[in-house]
């Protein structure tokens, strides 16, 4: 299974690296070991950036079930987020020999000639949280579709701004996105659904910035972004944060400033123990997650699912133990311009998402 010579010589001639896969896989089925001994096949698994709660409880998830299922897991990454650092690790995963890459990308085109470069070697290739081309990966293991995620992050803030006395459904609510950068796939998406659905529901609501604020998943860059926001647009009503760092960020700047959610709404995606204190501060009222140790966990599966032999199509069905069965779905399900040609790429999607409150927040530990 250890293509060493193969990736040593794509690395000399300065190629990249990342993934592969084979045919299409039998209805509800473990994974087998045609391939490889039980034990011997590693999966590395990269994050956009280490250091971020919502990646580190992801591998936390994915070390825990692969410790039950019985492959090894390496997490590596970098603290610096971007297309350099990751395919430098990847580019380092296949010179060592690793079966598959379990990735999360931070810049789709950036990394795609490493992926391909490692699909050449004989690796396996799956996506989580952050999708790249679908021609350089057999499976991604998505928390939700464009359309499920960014209706998700307006009705979060539409039941906040209720919630403080504001009427979303007829007053010009002032509003504007904030997040990591415009080359992450996963979060563009829903900004862009996002949108949709406001202008659709609520014609009223305006969009203060001519585009949307980034922070590069920087947790200091979301802070000073964040604050650059409220001074800005004084009267905004409504901050949408779509990133797992921007948020931490901007209910960090509002409470520099002094604002709590009386003042302006914050809402968006991170990870609960990374806004617990600033709930309980009052600083805003709900945001919302999936489980991302168990996304780790399963996208860690599929790379190992496939880099041991068996074949994955769309329509079959996959038991991932102590999981349950999860059924490979067609890529135009995440972008519905993606060409369903090849049967052997597609997405498996997680079943839930969750919104935390004061009121459930303590119940996760993640």
């Amino acid at each position: 299974m250890k293509k060493k010579a193969v990736a040593l010589a794509l690395v000399a001639a300065m190629m990249v690296t990342t993934l592969v896969g084979c045919g299409s896989s039998t209805a509800t089925k473990e994974a087998s070991t045609n391939s490889s001994k039980k034990g011997d096949t590693t999966v590395t698994f990269i994050p956009k950036l280490t250091g971020n709660a919502f990646f580190e409880s992801a591998n936390k998830g994915a070390q825990d079930y692969a410790g039950k299922w019985g492959f090894k897991v390496d997490y590596e990454g970098d603290a610096n987020a971007s297309a350099a650092s990751q395919v430098s690790v990847i580019n380092k995963a296949v010179q060592q020999g690793t079966n598959a890459i379990c990735l999360s990308s931070v810049d789709a085109a950036g990394v795609k000639e490493a992926l391909k470069a490692a699909a050449d070697a004989g690796v396996t290739v799956t996506t989580w949280d952050s999708d790249v081309d679908s021609s350089v990966r057999k499976v991604m293991v998505s928390q939700g579709t464009p359309e499920q995620l960014g209706q998700m992050l307006v009705q979060m803030g539409y039941d906040s701004l209720k919630e403080r006395g504001k009427d979303p459904e007829k007053d010009a609510i002032k509003y504007c996105w904030h997040y990591s950068n415009a080359t992450v796939t996963d979060q563009n998406s829903w900004q862009v659904e996002g949108d949709k659905y406001i202008k659709s529901k609520y014609p009223n609501w305006q969009n203060v910035a001519k585009d949307n604020y980034y922070s590069n998943q920087d947790a200091e860059q979301a802070i000073s972004v964040g604050e650059s926001v409220l001074s800005a647009h004084s009267d905004i009503d409504l901050i949408i944060c779509n990133d797992s760092t921007a948020l931490p960020g901007q209910a960090q700047a509002a409470q520099n400033k002094g604002l709590t959610a009386k003042d302006v709404t914050i809402t968006g995606f991170a990870s609960p123990n990374s806004m617990k204190q600033y709930c309980s501060d009052g600083i805003l009222t709900r945001w919302g997650l999936w489980d991302c140790g168990v996304q780790g966990a399963m996208g860690c599966y599929m790379a190992y699912y496939i880099a041991s032999g068996n074949a994955v199509k769309v329509g079959d069905k996959i038991d991932i133990p102590n999981i349950g069965a999860v059924e490979v779905m067609p890529n135009s399900v995440l972008d519905p311009k993606a060409n369903d040609s090849d049967t052997s790429s597609g997405v498996v999607l997680l079943p839930e998402r969750t919104v935390f409150t004061k009121d459930n927040m303590d119940k996760y530990n993640f």
